[in-house]
C-alpha cells in the first residue's frame, strides 16, 4: 500500500474557527480531513505564511490529537500579497519544483479548500499541468439534517485525467468535431490525410497565436480556409480584431510599401493624404497575407520586424507606429526553394515557417469531390436564392469523371465550384440533365487539352516516341509546367497510387520517370 499524503494551504479564516474550548465542534477543513473515516492520510505538508506559525502549530497539535498516525510537516512560506496571482503561483511552483516527490511510495492529494481564491485556482492549474503528479482533494461542511457530525463535514477526490469521465470526454470530442466541421464549412470530407491535417489546424488555431503558413496549388482553399480560422479564433476569443486579407501577387513597388505599413503625406508622388495601411489595420485582429512569395525583400525585411516587434514605420515617416496582430500566410510556391534562390528572406521564412500545413489539390482528394460537389450547389442556391439539382443519371455521369484519373483538375476547388455554377446556371426549371452534364464535361475535357497542347515535347537529337509514350509524356510535360515544385507535380500525377503507398516519394517517382526519356526537372521547367 503506498502512503498517502496531503498537501494544502492554512486556512487563516476557516481553520481558526472557535475559541479553545469549543474549537472541535466547528468544522476545521484542514483538521476535518483528517478525521474522515475511509481517508487515511499518513502525512499532510501544510503551507503557511511566517506571521500565522502559531495557528499553524495549533491546527498540528489539533490533528495529532484526531488522528496520531499523521505526520504533520509545516512549511513557511511569504507572499507579499496573497492575491497576487503571478507571486502565489510563482511561489507555490517554486515550492513544488523542490518537493521531493516519490510517485512509487506514495500517492499525493492537493487540498484546494483552504487558501484564498487565487491559491485554490494555482492549485488547480499546477496540478492540470502535472507539476503535481496529483489528485485534488476537496472537502465541505455537512449540510443541514445531515447525519454527518458537523465538524466532520465531507470530501471527495478529483482526478484530473479527463479520460475516467466519460460524459465530459464525450463533450469535448464533440466540441472538437464541431470546430473541425466548422474549419471544413460542414463538408463530409472522407480523404483520411486532409482530415488529419484540419485537426492539427483545429488544435494550433485554438491554442497557439503564432504565425501560421498555408501552403498549396492554386485554387486549394488556402483563403477560404484562413478566414474560417479567424472565425474559429474570433468565437473563443482569441482575438477581438477584424479579419484583413491582401493578395500579395498584387502588390508592386510604392504600392506595396502604402498597402501594408501606410504611408504619410507627400511620402511619394500622387500620395495627397496619409494612409494607415492594413498591418494596423488588423491590429488585434489577423492579417491573411495570400501568396506571401510575392512579395519584394525590403518589403519582407519590414515585415519581419512587424512580427517581431509589433512595430514598423509608415512609409515616409521617421516615427514608429504599433500594431499587434496575427499573421497567417498563403503561398503556391516551394519556399524551401524560393529562399535557396534568394528571392525569400531566410529569417523572415524561419518566423512565418512554425506551424505549416500542406494543403492538397483536388485531384489528390478525388473521395473529397462528391461532397464538395453538393456543397457547391448548396453555396449557389444560397446566393442566387434559388434551388438546383442533379438529375441522377446526371449526378452519376458528372461525377464518374470527375472522380477519374483523366480529370486532372489544374485549377482545383475553384474549378470545380465554376463547373458548377455553369451547369446551375444552364439548368432548367432547376434541374440539371444528363445533357448539361455531359456539355460541362466536353468543356472541362478541350480546357485541358488546351493547356496540355502547349507541352511540346523537348527536341533531342534522333529522339523517337512510341504513340503510346508520346501521348503519356506530354501530359506529364504539361502537368511539370504547371506545377512550382517536383513534388507538386508528382502529387498530382501518382494522386490514386500514392494512397496505397505508406511512404510515397512522389518526386523521386517523378525524376526516374523523366530520366527515361533523357529529361530533368530544370530542363523541363526552363
Amino acid at each position: 500500500m503506498k502512503a498517502n499524503v496531503v498537501i494544502g494551504v492554512l486556512g487563516t479564516v476557516l481553520d481558526k474557527r472557535g475559541k479553545r474550548a469549543n474549537r472541535w465542534s466547528k468544522w476545521r477543513p484542514t483538521v476535518a480531513l483528517c478525521q474522515q473515516e475511509g481517508l487515511q492520510i499518513d502525512r499532510l505538508e501544510l503551507l503557511h505564511q511566517p506571521r500565522d506559525i502559531s495557528m499553524a502549530q495549533q491546527v498540528a497539535e489539533d490533528i495529532i490529537q484526531a488522528s496520531p498516525a499523521t505526520q504533520v510537516v509545516l512549511h513557511s512560506v511569504k507572499l507579499e500579497d496573497p492575491w497576487d496571482f503571478e507571486e502565489v503561483y510563482g511561489s507555490l511552483l517554486d515550492f513544488v519544483s523542490r518537493y521531493p516527490f516519490n510517485t512509487d511510495a506514495e500517492e499525493y492529494l492537493v487540498h484546494i479548500t483552504t487558501g484564498t481564491h487565487v491559491a485554490q485556482i494555482c492549485w488547480f492549474l499546477l496540478t492540470e499541468a502535472r507539476y503535481l503528479p496529483a489528485r485534488i482533494l476537496q472537502t465541505s461542511p455537512a449540510s443541514k439534517g445531515s447525519e454527518t457530525p458537523t465538524a466532520l463535514g465531507h470530501y471527495s477526490i478529483i482526478d484530473l485525467d479527463l479520460n475516467r469521465y466519460a460524459t465530459l470526454t464525450s463533450r469535448f470530442q464533440r466540441e472538437q468535431q464541431h470546430s473541425t466541421s466548422f474549419l471544413k464549412s460542414g463538408i463530409e470530407t472522407r480523404n483520411p490525410t486532409f482530415n488529419s491535417l484540419i485537426e492539427q489546424i483545429e488544435r494550433v488555431a485554438l491554442r497557439s497565436d503564432a504565425p501560421m503558413l498555408l501552403t498549396g496549388p492554386t485554387g486549394a482553399g488556402k483563403s477560404f480556409l484562413a478566414e474560417r480560422i479567424y472565425q474559429l479564433r474570433h468565437a473563443r476569443h482569441r482575438l477581438a480584431g477584424k479579419f484583413v486579407a491582401v493578395n500579395c501577387a498584387t502588390l508592386r513597388g510604392d504600392n506595396a510599401m502604402s498597402t501594408l505599413f501606410g504611408h504619410v503625406k507627400g511620402a511619394f508622388t500622387g500620395a495627397q493624404q496619409a494612409r494607415g495601411g492594413l498591418l494596423r489595420e488588423a491590429d488585434g485582429g489577423m492579417l491573411f497575407l495570400d501568396e506571401i512569395a510575392e512579395l519584394g525583400l525590403d518589403e519582407q525585411a519590414m515585415l519581419l520586424r512587424a512580427i517581431e516587434e509589433k512595430r514598423f514605420f509608415p512609409y515616409g515617416s521617421d516615427k514608429e507606429v504599433s500594431s499587434d496582430f496575427q499573421l497567417i500566410a498563403g503561398t503556391h510556391r516551394d519556399m524551401p526553394q524560393w529562399v535557396a534562390e534568394g528571392r525569400f528572406r531566410e529569417d523572415l521564412f524561419a518566423r512565418i515557417n512554425m506551424w505549416t500545413f500542406q494543403l492538397p489539390g483536388l485531384a489528390e482528394r478525388r473521395e473529397d469531390i462528391e461532397p464538395n460537389l453538393d456543397f457547391e450547389l448548396e453555396r449557389y442556391a444560397r446566393e442566387q436564392q434559388t434551388q438546383v439539382r442533379f438529375d441522377k443519371e446526371a449526378r452519376s455521369h458528372f461525377l464518374r469523371f470527375a472522380c477519374s484519373t483523366e480529370a486532372s483538375w489544374r485549377g482545383n476547388f475553384r474549378e470545380l465550384g465554376a463547373a458548377v455554377t455553369r451547369m446551375a446556371t444552364l439548368a432548367e426549371q432547376g434541374r440539371i440533365s444528363l445533357e448539361l452534364a455531359e456539355e460541362e464535361i466536353a468543356r472541362l475535357r478541350a480546357s485541358w487539352r488546351t493547356t496540355a497542347s502547349t507541352a511540346a515535347l523537348p527536341e533531342r537529337s534522333g529522339a523517337q516516341y512510341d504513340l503510346f509514350d508520346e501521348c503519356q509524356l506530354q501530359t506529364v510535360l504539361s502537368v511539370c509546367r504547371a506545377a512550382d515544385s517536383l513534388s507538386e507535380a508528382g502529387r498530382r500525377l501518382f494522386a490514386v497510387s500514392r494512397q496505397g503507398k505508406k511512404q510515397p516519394n512522389d518526386a523521386d517517382r517523378l525524376r526516374k520517370y523523366l530520366a527515361r526519356f533523357g529529361l530533368n526537372w530544370e530542363e523541363v521547367k526552363g
